[in-house]
């Protein structure tokens, strides 16, 4: 161990980040590289950082601060590469430094100070490359960039323009994760209902069927894989319409993750955003009727500049019609670069944070509601820990990290009941294990239950 060169790594940011990470990691494995969990051991510490608010930023040039003082040699990537200026600015001595998906400039600069001494024999890689999540479940990345400029976001001046990957190469890369024990794959991108625009939807050969480089297709293979899959991104295109069967038939979870952002059209047309909000509701409705067991996730800002009053309780309104199940909510923040920086008519600070207060408030008591509704059902509940004595797991409706839990009391199996598992039992459960959930309780954002008889 004492030749073999050693990296350290920070991965800081967003899932797309997470999955940015994952490959460079799975190289330099696959090099010959070990990874460390401590400054002091690594000949290199490389760094992915996020850029996306000021916040990020911040997290991200401590980050590049601290492995600096700590270690000093540091390789650094990710979207606050893309302002490489403010970052040599405060760093002149960083290594490297290279933008988002820039896999290769990273590799690059690691094997110029430590070239890899690659064993084929001894240091083999999971088929399924290292992962930075638990073995069950898994980010599935399908494109890089975005083509829209909406005018809060500098994404596309960090990643660029949409590009899609073809779907035969997201298709492999889903069935070896599904083979090496993965039980949910969560479809990411920036705008995941428009994969393979760029491509013109070129079809590719998978399992011995041509499939177009296209959203709908791509959820119908992935439903092949009998797994659970998770879409998020989705913008609200009307040819999302067409993928709500499948999860009706179970071929892929009932989840949609459709960044709303506001309900005004007028503050969406500001916002530059690509879908209007006059026919979400609409949309909605046709989709329930379609999939009634269907779980919808959004995001909005408030206090975009020039939102009015009126226009805010519009969207508290939208709240109560839409009956959204899952809804986080950001206070407008200037971002360095976006064009809404320029709009007139900001909306005072104090303004912004009594609105997201409001926002937040009516929807807990609509999650709350809709929660209880679960109360005295069966649950399919993938686990992510077990205890001796309660697990934790999620439901289709629940994303990782971002969503609720479904908490399981091990020690009996319904109310009123004698105990039925015992800890000897219980400690057959593993993380990654399904199990179905009888549903006693739940509060504004979790479930709890225990094991169904």
């Amino acid at each position: 161990m004492s030749t073999v060169p050693k990296i350290g790594f920070v991965s800081l940011g967003c899932p797309k980040a997470l999955v940015d990470s994952e490959r460079i990691l799975t190289q330099l494995r696959a090099e010959g590289y070990a990874i460390v969990p401590t400054y002091d051991s690594a000949d290199v510490v490389v760094v992915n950082t996020c850029g996306f608010i000021d916040a990020a930023v911040e997290e991200s040039l401590e980050a590049i601060g601290e492995a600096l003082a700590e270690n000093g040699k540091v390789v650094v990537t990710g979207c606050l590469g893309a302002r490489a200026g403010l970052i040599r600015e405060k760093f002149p001595q960083v290594l490297s430094i290279s933008g988002p998906q820039d896999y290769q400039s990273v590799l690059d600069a690691v094997h110029a100070q430590k070239p890899p001494q690659h064993d084929p024999f001894m240091d083999l890689v999971p088929p399924a490359g290292l992962k930075l999540t638990p073995r069950h479940y898994a980010y599935l990345k399908i494109s890089e960039g975005c083509n829209h400029r909406c005018s809060f976001c500098i994404i596309p001046s960090l990643r660029g323009d949409l590009v899609s990957r073809p779907i035969d190469q997201v298709l492999v890369e889903a069935e070896k994760l599904a083979k090496s024990g993965v039980r949910e794959l969560l479809v990411i991108s920036q705008d995941t209902s428009a994969y393979g625009v760029d491509l013109k939807y070129a079809p590719r050969e998978w399992r011995g069927q041509l499939r177009q480089t296209r959203f709908q297709d791509l959820a119908q293979a992935l439903g092949e894989l009998g797994i659970w899959v998770r879409m998020h991104y989705v913008y609200p295109y009307p040819h999302v319409d067409k993928v709500l069967p499948l999860m009706a038939e179970g071929k892929i979870l009932p989840y949609l993750d459709i960044p709303f952002q506001h309900s005004n059209p007028r503050i969406l047309k500001r916002m530059k955003r690509p879908a209007s909000g006059e026919k979400n509701i609409e949309r909605i409705r046709a989709w329930r009727a379609i999939c009634p067991e269907l779980t919808l996730r959004s995001t909005f800002i408030v206090g975009f500049p020039g939102e009015t009053e009126r226009e805010f309780e519009e969207l508290l309104d939208f709240l109560d019609e839409a009956q959204l199940d899952r809804v986080g909510a950001f206070a407008y923040s200037p971002v360095d670069g976006a064009a809404a920086n320029a709009l007139p008519d900001p909306v005072p600070e104090e303004v912004r944070q009594q609105r997201l207060q409001r926002f937040m408030e009516k929807q807990a008591a609509i999650s709350a509601a809709r929660l209880q509704h679960k109360v005295g059902s069966v649950q399919r509940v993938l686990l992510d820990e077990v205890g001796a004595s309660v697990a934790i797991g999620r439901s289709s409706a629940d994303a990782p990290e971002i969503d609720g839990k479904v908490t399981i009391a091990l020690g009996r199996k319904g109310r009123g009941r004698k105990a039925a598992i015992t800890r000897a039992d219980a400690s057959v459960l593993q993380p990654g294990d399904f199990v179905e959930v009888r549903i006693v309780d739940a509060d504004e954002h979790d479930l709890h239950g225990v094991l169904a008889a």
